[in-house]
C-alpha cells in the first residue's frame, strides 16, 4: 500500500443503522506505511479487558470529530490496544487536528491479519500477531485491533471480524 493508505472499508452494507457489515477482501496480509499520519488519540477505562467507558468516549470523539469535519469515509479506521487490565487506548485516523481532542501521529511499517471470533480470542490472537512477525523476521513491537462492529451488529451479522495490526 502507499504510505498513510489503508484498504478501503466498504461502509454501503450497513442493515442495522449502526456498524456496516465488514467486508475482509483486502484486510488481511496487508504491509502498511504510516509516515506522521494524523491521528486522534482517546483513552478508555476497563474492568479487567472489559470496557467500561467505551460507547461516552467513542461518543464524544465522534461528535468532536464531525464538528470537526476531520473524517473521511474513506479512511475510517481505529486502532484500539489494551494498555493494561484497567485502560485501553484508541487512535481514530483523521484528516486534520480535531479541537479539544489529543492529537498524535503515528510512523512506521505495520501488518495486518483478519480474525473472526469472539473478542475474548484476543489474546491468543496478539499472540498469533507477534508469531506472524517474527515468521518475517521481525518484532512485534506494538499490537493494535480494529474492531470492525460493535457487539450488537457482530451478533446481527453473525460475524466478529477482527483486524490485528502489528508494528513492526
Amino acid at each position: 500500500m502507499e504510505t498513510n493508505e489503508t484498504p478501503i472499508y466498504d461502509q454501503s452494507h450497513n442493515t442495522t443503522g449502526c456498524c456496516p457489515r465488514f467486508n475482509p477482501d483486502g484486510w488481511d496480509g496487508q504491509q502498511l506505511h504510516f509516515r506522521d499520519k494524523k491521528f486522534l488519540r482517546a483513552v478508555t477505562k476497563s474492568a479487567r479487558h472489559v470496557p467500561l467507558n467505551m460507547a461516552q468516549v467513542f461518543g464524544r470523539v465522534a461528535e468532536h470529530m464531525e464538528d470537526s469535519a476531520a473524517m473521511t469515509t474513506e479512511d475510517t479506521f481505529i486502532l484500539s490496544r489494551d494498555m493494561s487490565p484497567s485502560e485501553a487506548e484508541h487512535f481514530f485516523a483523521v484528516s486534520k487536528d480535531v479541537e479539544g481532542e489529543e492529537m498524535v501521529t503515528l510512523s512506521g511499517d505495520f501488518i495486518t491479519r483478519v480474525f473472526e471470533g469472539p473478542y475474548e480470542k484476543a489474546k491468543d490472537w496478539e499472540d498469533e500477531m507477534r508469531g506472524l512477525a517474527a515468521a518475517q523476521g521481525k518484532e512485534a513491537r506494538k499490537v493494535y485491533f480494529m474492531y470492525t462492529t460493535c457487539p450488537r451488529c457482530a451478533e446481527a451479522y453473525g460475524e466478529n471480524y477482527l483486524v490485528g495490526v502489528a508494528q513492526v
